[in-house]
């Protein structure tokens, strides 16, 4: 990018922050105003990357001090939110995986469950992407997948199909675990700085599970429409685990006991109570350890996505902000006028709102926004607030209508077989489809079981 386009990007951020601030400034006080034309400022960078996104990420240590939304202090201590070393514990393994290969071989075994054509393809790379993103980044399984996916056929019809297979399986299957998708994670640390009880694992994926599994098939269906007699031929033969692969896998292996063991079930089992944070952090750093040795510090930290874990930080300094300069209890004021509404309609309206919202700007940033007024609105009505702000965290990752809304989508239209208006139509569908699920769900399972 050269200098006069970053400067003109710059520009376009503090421009869109200035004009956030004129409109705000009419209902809302001055903290409050300044706090919105920062994150708006934020966001515009985030989103016309005017600015790398490390740095775009730590601005609210600089910011919000200087604007008095918060201290640098109380900006500062989001960047140590245990949640964030939850996650680096699972950037670890997953740098390990594929380190020694071993998701190639995962991928491979997967898909040879699956018949070779195109449906049975197409099937083969949702839920492969989808499984993979609930323990690795949906980044890194949507770049691993898709050349694999591209030389699977000629046919850009059905190469169009695969790709946006693989982009719409890793956005859902990131919700199948607490730490699948940034937004999950936002809502953990959240709900662990306000004083709520933490959804355990095992209930997370409980409670998520046919969620993801119906999206799944509903894609794979959507996706495979017309394709009937289109057969492809794909060599899904692989070689056997080696020592290295042997040693993630059992360690992986150990970890998920681990987790479901910790997790408890009320009221029949209290769990072991050991930090979830601390369990995989400590499996990602017996990776550098014998028997293990996987990985060497000077050579994989490279690897460690650090602008990540600041974007993390930058979330949990947003949702700090709107919670100190009284913003979060603002709108929730005005949101509670809905809650007067059936349960029912007052989730589609939630849930309608963060889909469709989170198609144009980041779902981490949103997400830090909701979750606050959510919390909010549930103090005010009496609505049970897990049910509400879990709720919104799913609906954050349904982005499947422009390639801007998440780093998935963003990828497959890098692929050149993707248009803007096929993902658009294809998207549009299961934007809706799922905001119907998760509010059927969410109204009757969920329920139950919160």
């Amino acid at each position: 990018m050269s200098m006069t386009e970053q400067t003109k990007k710059i520009l376009q951020a503090l421009f869109l922050g200035l004009i956030a601030f004129g409109a705000m400034i009419i209902f809302f006080n001055l903290q409050q105003s300044l706090m919105v034309a920062t994150i708006v400022l934020m966001v515009t960078l985030w989103t016309n990357e005017g600015l790398p996104l490390a740095v775009v990420s730590l601005l609210p240590i600089v910011m919000f001090p200087a604007t008095g939304v918060l201290t640098t202090k109380e900006a500062a201590v989001n960047y140590a939110n245990p949640i964030i070393y939850l996650f680096l514990g699972g950037f670890l393994i997953a740098i390990a995986v594929e380190k020694t290969g071993l998701h190639k071989i995962i991928a491979n075994k997967m898909l040879g469950l699956f018949p070779s054509s195109a449906r049975g393809i197409i099937f083969a790379l949702i839920i492969t992407s989808g499984l993979l993103s609930s323990v690795l980044s949906n980044t890194t399984t949507t770049l691993l997948l898709l050349p694999t996916a591209l030389f699977l056929t000629e046919n850009i019809k059905l190469k169009m199909r695969l790709a946006l297979g693989i982009a719409y399986g890793a956005s859902i299957g990131g919700i199948l675990t607490p730490i699948g998708t940034p937004p999950n994670l936002i809502l953990m640390g959240i709900m662990e700085d306000i004083g709520m009880e933490a959804i355990p694992f095992a209930q997370w994926m409980y409670m998520v599970a046919p969620l993801v599994f119906v999206m799944f098939i509903v894609v794979g269906f959507v996706m495979s429409i017309g394709l009937k007699d289109v057969n492809i031929e794909a060599d899904l033969s692989t070689g056997p685990l080696n020592d290295e692969q042997r040693k993630v896998l059992y360690l992986i292996g150990a970890l998920i006991f681990m987790l479901l063991i910790n997790a408890p079930i009320k009221p029949y089992y209290n769990g072991l109570g050991l930090s979830e944070p601390g369990i995989l952090l400590a499996a990602g750093l017996l990776l550098f350890m014998p028997p293990f040795s996987i990985l060497d510090w000077m050579q994989d930290k490279e690897n460690i996505p650090y602008r990540i874990m600041f974007l993390f930080g930058a979330g949990f300094a947003i949702a700090a902000a709107f919670t100190k300069t009284g913003m979060a209890s603002e709108v929730a004021s005005h949101l509670v006028t809905f809650s007067s509404m059936p349960i029912l309609l007052f989730l589609l309206i939630i849930a309608t709102m963060v889909t469709f919202t989170t198609e144009i700007t980041s779902n981490t940033a949103l997400i830090s926004i909701m979750l606050p007024i959510l919390f909010e609105v549930a103090e005010q009505t009496g609505i049970d607030a897990t049910l509400i702000m879990m709720l919104a965290t799913i609906c954050a990752s349904y982005a499947f209508m422009l390639p801007i809304a998440t780093p998935p989508n963003a990828i497959a239209m890098s692929s050149g077989v993707v248009s803007i208006k096929a993902m658009a139509a294809y998207g549009i569908i299961f934007n809706i489809l799922g905001i119907i699920l998760i509010v059927t769900i969410a109204s009757t399972f969920w329920v139950d079981v919160l």
